[in-house]
């Protein structure tokens, strides 16, 4: 029994900090999910809508806060530090993760939990199981509490603070370190936007009183058609189903990937940083003559954005995009990224503006 107590409490430190890891490192990822719950209750419990849409604004601080809290515990668990505590801790906190995706199973809410973030996909049944497990080996934990001693660790501890306060800025500021979607650099964004394999089904058939299931539909007319189950591999989609651009009844998608583009994605004019705005108009402004096309991408509203465009005096072409979808692609507001013959060259924060030469070095064969 003390060796599955300490190896619950190492499988429970390692899930928590790992799950904290992925989410940090895209703290953006989580306050959109966070975002969607916040919606989803103001909907289901209107007598409190005023008090959840009150949190919105506050849903990346409450993402960081989040994701910091799962690696500190998980920490603290694995190197024992006020360990009794601690797995109170993330047992209330599984409880309430427990809670929320069995609430997105049952009522098929939010039907990506954002457990692990946006890098790997967990269906909410299979999210609200991975957090009963992980209650019940809290559980043994506390019931074999005894076999544990705290341990004077406060150095580690401090230690893994400053870790996580500094991932949080840098993964804000700039961008997350590691990037594990469809439209990070090296990707190729039409081949992201076909079905990766064809989609596989069962066929229950019928002949004489007797039903039978095929891989393919069978060629055998004397058959009776039953049913098809499937897909058996949903996975099998497109990586992207909501890349689009347009101007008016314009529709820009296939041009945006013949040739080289630098976009300046400007998310909603009314909340962009603009502290280097002039930095990234002269970047745009150099690129004049060259093999790269710059170009604003922006999900405001036409008004807001010519307002704006007139106010800063951007004289690029320009298009319209799904607000989550520029999100997706580039996490700051604003950004730029990089498209050579559709696939991702670069991306950067509004915080690190590149150099021309950077730019051209990025799409010279």
């Amino acid at each position: 029994m003390k060796l599955l107590a300490h190896l619950s409490r190492i499988v429970v430190g390692i899930i928590f900090i790992f799950s904290g890891l992925i989410k940090l490192n895209d703290p953006v990822g989580t306050q959109i999910k966070l975002e969607e719950y916040f919606e989803v209750f103001a909907q289901d419990f209107s007598f409190m809508a005023g008090f959840w849409e009150a949190l919105v604004p506050f849903a990346l601080f409450f993402s960081i806060v989040l994701c910091s809290l799962e690696i500190l515990a998980g920490v603290a668990l694995l190197v024992q530090w006020k360990l009794r505590r601690t797995a109170w801790f993330l047992g209330l906190l599984c409880t309430f993760f427990a809670f929320l995706t069995f609430y997105s199973a049952y009522f098929n809410k939010v039907t990506d939990c954002g457990c692990f973030g946006e890098m790997i996909k967990l269906q909410p049944w299979t999210s609200f199981w991975k957090d009963i497990v992980l209650l019940l080996l809290l559980l043994v934990v506390l019931w074999q509490r005894a076999v544990f001693r705290d341990t004077h660790t406060t150095g580690i501890m401090l230690i893994a603070v400053v870790f996580c306060i500094g991932l949080g800025w840098y993964a804000v500021r700039y961008l997350p370190p590691y990037d594990g979607l469809a439209y990070a650099v090296g990707e190729n964004i039409p081949n992201n936007m076909k079905n990766r394999e064809p989609f596989r089904f069962k066929y229950r058939m019928e002949k004489e009183g007797k039903e039978s299931e095929f891989d393919e539909y069978p060629s055998d007319t004397t058959y009776l058609f039953k049913e098809m189950v499937g897909p058996l591999n949903p996975d099998a989609g497109p990586r992207i189903t909501d890349y689009r651009l347009w101007n008016g009844d314009t529709d820009y998608t296939q041009a945006s990937f013949q040739g080289n583009h630098l976009f300046l994605i400007i998310q909603d004019v009314n909340k962009a940083h603009l502290s280097t705005l002039d930095e990234i108009k002269t970047l745009l402004k150099s690129l004049e003559g060259t093999s790269i096309q710059p170009a604003i991408l922006t999900s405001s509203t036409e008004e807001d954005f010519n307002r704006f465009r007139h106010e800063y005096q951007l004289a690029v072409p320009y298009y319209f995009a799904d607000f989550k979808v520029l999100k997706t692609i580039v996490r700051s507001n604003p950004g730029l990224w990089l498209l050579s013959k559709g696939t991702v060259r670069g991306k950067w924060s509004y915080a690190s503006v590149p150099s021309k030469e950077a730019i051209l070095e990025k799409v010279t064969p």
